[in-house]
């Protein structure tokens, strides 16, 4: 029973909090739901945007490099420019290689020292001059290939023709400037050894600490910690630091067509020669007449490094998802 005192407002007052309160409740989820709905809808947009770009610029490429394979009614003919392709298709993969070679060991071991060994402080003003490596412009690398690493490496060609001219790389007459397929993968190797660094340094830091300290308890140097812990751990991460850099090595422009000295394709890396896909468009492009067959082959080349750069990216990405998965039945 109530009391005489109680007042019928204040018997109602509960059940008019309780519904405020719902009221309030279905407007957040109401506002919550509207967040993730718009949220969805934003991503799946930019995923899509994506995938256009990429269809239009492959549609792009194709249309327009159909007069450098065509000519008339007589069909394809693919001779020419394959004749005309092959010698820019090698001289890419091979400074790319080339830059790979030398900048992946400097990468990782870099990336272990400012992870794993470097004082707190030391680590940071290492990581802070890596990360300038990457912001430089790649045409000042090209002018420091150009005007610096190509004439020091002169003397370094002639050793090496000297010594070893009977491996078919060092064979062949030394170039006297310096600006040889090798000079252009040592500037390529210095452009990407901050992208190879910078992704293995996170991967690194990221490796469980207790998988560390077990190894280390157990009895373990600190380099048979890193091999059986961080090396596993990072390893997927390592490749795609690794498959960056390719990219970037396979792209780059301003630099190789500063550092290279345009001739026929040669099998030895220090004589003066070799192009890559990119230069070639770069110095040729502006010059060649809007609609003319050169002006196609270009394009057509274009469509080459393309194709290259898709399948060396979907070639990453299915290793780096087999050790995944490989990681995950261990």
């Amino acid at each position: 029973m109530s009391s005489p005192g109680d007042s019928p407002s204040s018997t109602a007052e509960p059940a008019e909090t309780s519904a405020s309160q719902k009221r309030s409740l279905a407007e957040g989820d109401s506002r919550g739901v509207f967040g993730d709905r718009l949220f969805s809808t934003l991503a799946l947009l930019a995923g899509v945007a994506i995938l256009v770009t990429l269809a239009f610029v492959a549609l792009f490429l194709t249309v327009n490099s159909t007069g450098a394979i065509y000519q008339d009614e007589e069909g394809l003919i693919l001779g020419a420019f394959l004749e005309y392709a092959y010698p820019l298709v090698v001289g890419t993969l091979i400074a790319s290689l080339i830059a790979l070679i030398l900048a992946t060991p400097v990468a990782v071991g870099v990336a272990l020292y400012i992870s794993h060994f470097a004082p707190p402080r030391l680590s940071k003003t290492i990581g802070y001059v890596i990360d300038l490596l990457a912001a430089i412009p790649s045409v000042v690398y090209g002018a420091w290939g150009m005007s610096f690493l190509g004439p020091a490496l002169v003397p370094v060609y002639a050793w090496l023709h000297e010594n070893l001219g009977f491996i078919p790389l060092f064979a062949g007459t030394p170039s006297q400037t310096g600006r040889t397929i090798l000079t252009a993968g040592v500037v390529l190797g210095v452009m990407i050894l901050p992208i190879i660094t910078s992704v293995c340094r996170e991967i690194f830091i990221q490796t469980p600490k207790l998988h560390e300290e077990a190894a280390l308890a157990l009895g373990a140097t600190r380099w048979e910690m890193i091999r059986m812990s961080v090396f596993p751990f990072a390893r997927a991460g390592i490749i795609s630091g690794i498959m960056l850099g390719l990219g970037r090595a396979l792209g780059e422009t301003m630099a190789v067509a500063l550092v290279l000295s345009p001739g026929l394709l040669t099998a030895s890396l220090i004589s003066s020669g070799n192009s890559t896909i990119p230069a070639e468009i770069a110095l040729g492009f502006p010059e060649a007449p809007p609609g003319s067959e050169r002006q196609a082959q270009l394009i057509a080349i274009g469509l080459v490094l393309f194709i290259i750069t898709l399948i060396v990216n979907m070639t990453a990405r299915w290793i780096v998802s087999r050790h995944k998965e490989f990681s995950g039945a261990n």
